[in-house]
């Protein structure tokens, strides 16, 4: 049989079948690379359990990664919409780090700058959001309590997954735009045997027969370890236009001579707090 993976907990997995029956699924072996979003091939072990036998081909895999180990965070996406908030504030190298992710997976990207009814802050939020607005990145503003209808056009004909820290709003815009989604995941919970804990993994819901959004947990951190140094500089749109360019083929872009980076960043074209986030996380600083 052929599914979907619609949700997680620890190795056991909540399969969508073609039918539209909701299966619990173990991995075969003691190792499980699945995420949310893949689509698999099982076998019935049980009525009502079974076997993931495969992982069919992906079309993409956002994850993240550090020395140590990679935490995958959904399969098959098409569109990331990274929620950010006018309050808390929110980390601006986290958001350059899913965006990065992102781009070398080639899906596409919608910051969504949310609690826009808290006015007195939303001056500053737009701010810190400007070099990403004059790069191209297409930003919605809304508030999700009162306007999450907004956002559901962006989302039509594509599988979406949202990404952002804790306290953006993740959980308002999901119960807004999705009314069952609570009784859903209690539904997961149950079938998966999780509901004394908390999942760390995301979860997929329907919003229309052609559209889905899968929801994340809360990040605080979006570790880059499986992106090289040529990725990253290819993922920054800045970048392109100067790669190649340098004097120096296997120019790190630091102290060396003739270096068309650097010249772009004293020239005000590259922004220097950018330009400063890609050394830290190429790991010059």
């Amino acid at each position: 049989m052929q599914g979907r993976v619609v949700a997680a907990h620890g190795r056991q997995y909540y399969i969508e079948l073609e039918g539209g029956e909701l299966l619990p699924c173990f991995p075969r072996g003691k190792k499980s690379d699945i995420a949310c979003g893949d689509e698999v091939d099982v076998a019935r072990s049980s009525k009502d359990q079974g076997v993931i036998e495969a992982i069919r081909p992906r079309r993409s895999l956002l994850y993240r990664s550090n020395e140590i180990r990679q935490k995958l965070i959904a399969a098959n996406v098409d569109q990331l919409v990274i929620v950010v908030a006018t309050e808390p504030a929110f980390s601006e190298e986290l958001v350059t780090r899913a965006l990065l992710a992102a781009t070398s997976q080639e899906i596409e990207i919608l910051i969504v700058l949310n609690k826009i009814d808290l006015t007195d802050k939303l001056p500053a939020a737009r701010a810190r959001l400007a070099t990403l607005a004059g790069l191209g990145y297409r930003i919605l503003e809304l508030s999700a309590r009162d306007h999450a209808e907004d956002l559901r056009p962006a989302l039509q004909g594509k599988t979406n997954v949202l990404v952002g820290q804790s306290g953006m709003g993740k959980s308002t815009l999901v119960n807004a735009l999705i009314p069952a989604a609570n009784a859903a995941t209690r539904e997961i919970s149950q079938a998966l045997d999780s509901g004394k804990h908390t999942t760390t993994h995301a979860t997929l819901y329907h919003l229309d027969p052609e559209s889905d959004l899968i929801d994340s947990p809360g990040l605080q951190a979006f570790g880059l370890g499986h992106l090289s140094r040529d990725d990253i500089e290819a993922a920054l749109p800045e970048f392109r236009p100067f790669i190649g360019a340098c004097r120096f083929r296997d120019c790190r872009h630091d102290q060396e001579p003739g270096c068309a980076i650097k010249a772009a960043v004293d020239a005000g074209e590259i922004s220097e707090k950018r330009f400063e986030a890609y050394c830290r996380i190429v790991g010059r600083s």
